[in-house]
């Protein structure tokens, strides 16, 4: 059930560990790995800037903080990225709209779907 060989590795912030570890398990069966994960906004916004990864799923509210620190840090790097919410799309933050996201609770099928049209994109 890979995308392909060369699917890549994948920053992840989600704050519920339980949905974390299973998108974790999600992403491994789709052939990817995960560059770095993490629960915690502060967190995600230093290893935004360091980390190298091929695509990010960034939860947009985090311990009831809301991801754009992150996707802003992203965008400077020009760096492709999902969003996972709950909310629809009127969750994805102002100005990030037009960006890929996936509705919670997701299937396997949807982030694969989600991951390959992102990373064609940014092909």
């Amino acid at each position: 059930m890979t995308i392909n060989k060369t699917t890549g590795s994948v920053f992840l912030v989600e704050d519920e560990t339980m949905i974390r570890m299973m998108v974790v398990d999600m992403l491994e069966e789709l052939g990817f790995s995960v560059a770095a994960e993490t629960g915690e906004i502060n967190e995600a916004l230093m290893l935004a800037g360091t980390t190298e990864f091929d695509v990010a799923i960034l939860d947009v509210n985090v311990n009831g903080k809301v991801i754009s620190p992150v996707a802003d840090v992203l965008k400077a790097r020009n760096r492709p990225f999902i969003f996972a919410t709950g909310y629809g799309t009127q969750g994805v933050p102002e100005g990030y709209r037009d960006r890929p996201a996936l509705q919670k609770p997701f299937q396997i099928e949807s982030l694969k779907q989600a991951l390959a049209t992102t990373l064609r994109g940014a092909a």
